[in-house]
């Protein structure tokens, strides 16, 4: 099973999960040129992919849905919210018949040999979810946007190989950063998105001695570097209440603009 972050960030998103059977894609928010790239690079061509999974509509999510799926007819799946605001999004233009499919959160559903159980998450957003996702040996989950974490997502990220996991900002850039004040509260907020030092806390609750690689994405270009993600989500795994130090994990920081390396589980 593989995983790869084909770009993280506030600007576009788009992470590919795959084994020799089965290629997916969990969002395109980023231009169809971008997506073809990365899957190049992957070695998987267009027309192979199973399916793609739509965590939430906005538009650092599906920005480049629209023309991929034109091209290329992949099937498309979200919760009825998310379906529903990919319908209302007029600059993604006319969606080709029948690629829309609606899903629900906490019923799992196959495609290839891949099971998919999507599970309920905190933004401001229709009705967002990340995607857990799992063949007969491995399992990863990409767990974005999540403004809070609670046993909820704790039980849904349990027992994993490999997961995304998002680490948008540092809340002291944040605070005294550029953006004006509702969004520094937005951000910040229960439906915005998960701070470096909740990501620490929330591995720091899932980690288990099978867990083979972490990958921090969704990083802020404004009140983020990689580097700070980086260390301070070690820091909060080795302050953590578990048997684990950070340099335990193997982990990288997800490039917002570039393909990250593939792990390969």
């Amino acid at each position: 099973m593989r995983l790869c972050s084909i770009a993280s960030g506030s600007s576009g998103n788009c992470i590919y999960v795959g084994d020799d059977r089965t290629h997916l894609l969990v969002d395109t928010g980023i231009s169809r040129k971008k997506v073809e790239q990365g899957l190049c690079t992957l070695g998987v061509k267009g027309e192979e992919l199973s399916g793609i999974l739509i965590t939430h509509e906005h538009i650092d999510h599906i920005q480049g849905l629209g023309v991929f799926s034109r091209k290329y007819k992949i099937p498309i799946y979200g919760t009825k919210g998310t379906i529903e605001g990919i319908r209302c999004c007029n600059s993604l233009g006319k969606m080709p018949e029948g690629l829309l499919h609606e899903i629900q959160v906490d019923e799992s559903f196959t495609l290839g040999d891949m099971e998919i159980c999507p599970f309920a998450i905190s933004h401001d957003a229709r009705e967002p979810s990340g995607y857990r996702i799992g063949n007969s040996r491995k399992t990863i989950a990409v767990a974005t946007d999540l403004g809070k974490y609670d046993d909820y997502i704790v039980e849904n990220l349990r027992g994993l190989n490999a997961i995304v996991l998002e680490a948008n900002h540092d809340i002291h850039m944040l605070e005294v950063g550029p953006y004006p004040y509702p969004l520094k509260q937005r951000v910040m907020g229960d439906r915005g998105h998960l701070s470096n030092e909740l990501s620490g806390r929330l591995l720091s609750d899932i980690l288990h001695d099978d867990l083979q690689y972490v990958i921090l994405g969704h990083l802020s270009k404004e009140n983020n570097y990689a580097k700070l993600a980086y260390e301070t989500v070690k820091l909060e795994i080795s302050f953590g209440d578990n048997p684990y130090k950070g340099e335990d994990i193997p982990m990288m920081v997800a490039d917002r603009d570039a393909i990250s390396e593939v792990v390969s589980l």
